[in-house]
């Protein structure tokens, strides 16, 4: 299955539609990736019990419910004619028994219901969670982070109602309706006719209510991703200090007002979609006991109906609307939350470009020796040309290769499929001879250590940064690779040590600290093999002595691929290997490239006049 390109959302203050016309936005979603009703209630599967036992509670609920028009009838015409006290005591017992016993059986049915409903979404959530974490970093590279969140939160969030109450409303509308349709022919089937002839159109118009709260919802819905995407966007770190520089927060912020501006339209149209018809329908409803009481003046209708029959008909017939507008609102959520069904079941879709093996090598991690090679090594992102061709390149173990050429040679693509983060197009990687596609998750991240030029920290504290790579380690461990990683004093010094909380990205340090506390992160994780990823590049000279110093104590008895961009860094690799696009131009140590005169002597004598220029 190809996987689809899903980065581009509709954008929103697209072309109006009229109203009752399903949108065009909400057709394409449901041509290109449609919903299986089946799929739906497979979701309800594990609840069957649960199910069997909401729909026998709001079976009684409903039945027990329609005592109370007969027991106002026995009322009316009995007890109070008669002057019976004792019956008038007894009917009005059964009238709060049977409040209490809907009411009773209410909650109890609400809270099983809702229970049900918030576990599928639950269900539904992690495995959606779940299953992004498996996608490759080219997914996340095309796909904007709103639109994640959006799908995640807002139409997960979007289908609750239609999770936790759909089932119920059904069964509890249903039976409802039947039993108090039955219930009034029993009192008079002339005024029973007389109360369904305004189903037809209740049932047309409520028809042009859903299709139009339908194309408000997914309008709304693509309304909230844009917005998602801008205060993600806007409000980072990285983009504050972006929009502050660029002397842009003015325009942020007036784009941000129009988003927020379209969104409150849409919800105002949200809240009174259709409100005029239904406001036509509820003056036919107000209009529809007036036609009885005139009707039952007429002998000819009424065919000599008490008075208490007729209370209690009246009763029976502002019933029966609200199930049959209940079934019907039931479908106007239904429809509404198909696109959103949709969105996430295509996300459930999507098959993973870097696949876990489905039978992983079993492996001993305290034997790996380290050893890595590339074998007939070929790489192209989608629809793109090869960045990587025919590369053969062997590692050995506790030895430290570098990797240089010029930007866009395939540096860091080359370093990247080590740890897998893509899989090669041709040719294969293996780590101890073993391909690294066929090794666990886990155990490739436990014999792959990575830092790269792009430091990443959650906004937590030191420590709990550091115990993403071993959530059991003790402090003595903690403080052991803080010290190796040369940043130990500095965590002392804080007030608050290791429970410093690092900011956003952990900006709350500099440059050269944020890579020194990803270097003790990585060597609480003790990986065989390490990958360094221009981890300098972005340094000032001083802090790259720091730093290097600290990758130097990191690289020891390891096996190490360093992407280099300052060549200086080089020096003391065991072998360097050129690239030119895409080629492996040279290999060799050091002394020897310098002195074959060839790529490697060419990219030194370029970097010295740089520097010399600058």
């Amino acid at each position: 299955m190809a996987t689809p390109h899903i980065s581009g959302e509709v954008a929103p203050g697209g072309p109006t539609r009229g109203p009752g016309r399903v949108s065009a936005a909400d057709k394409s979603q449901l041509k290109q990736h449609p919903v299986d009703l089946r799929r739906v209630a497979a979701l309800f599967a594990p609840h069957k019990f649960t199910i069997v036992l909401v729909m026998l509670l709001i079976s009684a609920s409903s039945l027990v419910g329609l005592a109370q028009p007969f027991l106002v009838r026995a009322v009316i015409d009995t007890a109070l004619p008669q002057q019976d006290v004792s019956l008038l005591a007894l009917l009005a017992g059964a009238m709060v028994a049977v409040a209490a016993t809907t009411s009773a059986i209410g909650v109890i049915q609400t809270w099983l219901a809702t229970r049900m409903g918030q576990r599928v979404m639950h269900s539904l959530r992690t495995s959606l969670f779940g299953h992004l974490q498996k996608q490759s970093l080219a997914f996340f590279t095309r796909t904007r982070g709103g639109d994640v969140q959006s799908r995640l939160t807002n139409d997960i969030n979007g289908m609750q109602s239609v999770v936790t109450t759909t089932a119920t409303s059904v069964a509890s509308n249903l039976t409802t309706a039947v039993a108090t349709i039955i219930a009034m022919v029993a009192l008079s089937p002339r005024l029973t006719l007389l109360s369904l002839l305004v189903l037809p159109p209740s049932i047309w118009l409520s028809r042009r209510v859903a299709l139009l709260r339908r194309d408000i919802t997914s309008a709304r819905q693509r309304e909230l991703s844009e917005l998602y995407n801008q205060v993600e966007e806007g409000l980072s770190v990285s983009g504050i200090r972006l929009a502050k520089t660029l002397g842009s927060t003015g325009r942020n912020s007036a784009r941000f007002t129009a988003s927020s501006e379209r969104l409150v339209g849409l919800e105002m149209r949200s809240q009174l979609a259709g409100q005029w018809r239904m406001a036509t329908m509820s003056i036919v409803f107000a209009a529809i006991p007036a036609a009885i009481y005139l009707a039952a003046g007429f002998p000819a209708a009424s065919g000599g109906m008490t008075i208490g029959t007729l209370v209690a008909f009246t009763a029976l017939q502002a019933t029966i609307f609200r199930p049959i507008m209940g079934l019907l609102n039931v479908g106007v959520q239904w429809v509404t939350a198909m696109a959103l069904f949709s969105r996430i079941f295509e996300y459930l879709d999507l098959t993973p470009e870097v696949p876990a093996p489905a039978e992983p090598v079993a492996i001993n991690l305290d034997e790996v020796r380290g050893e890595v090679r590339f074998e007939g090594v070929e790489f192209a992102y989608a629809d793109g040309e090869p960045v990587l061709r025919g590369i053969d390149l062997v590692i050995a173990a506790g030895t430290t290769t570098a990797v240089v050429g010029p930007t866009g040679s395939g540096k860091s693509t080359l370093g990247s499929l080590v740890p897998r983060l893509h899989d090669t197009s041709a040719g294969r990687v293996t780590i101890d001879g073993i391909d690294v596609r066929d090794l666990a998750p886990e155990d490739l991240a436990r014999i792959v250590g990575v830092v790269s030029q792009e430091t990443y920290l959650v906004h937590s504290t030191v420590r709990e940064n550091l115990l993403l790579a071993k959530p059991d380690a003790s402090d003595d461990e903690l403080w052991t690779v803080l010290e190796s990683a040369r940043i130990a004093d500095l965590v002392a010094s804080l007030p608050d040590g290791l429970e410093t909380v690092v900011g956003a990205r952990g900006h709350r340090f500099s440059g050269g600290e944020q890579q020194r506390l990803a270097i003790a992160r990585t060597l609480l994780r003790n990986p065989k093999v390490l990958v360094l990823d221009e981890a300098t590049s972005a340094l000032d000279n001083t802090t790259e002595a720091e730093v290097q110093a600290a990758l130097d104590r990191l690289a020891e008895g390891r096996t190490t691929l360093t992407i280099a961009h300052r060549l200086s860094t080089v020096e003391d690799a065991d072998q360097v290997v050129v690239l030119e696009g895409g080629h492996l131009a040279e290999i060799g140590t050091p002394a020897q490239l310098r002195a074959a005169g060839g790529a490697f002597a060419r990219l030194a004598a370029h970097q010295v006049a740089e520097e010399l220029a600058a």
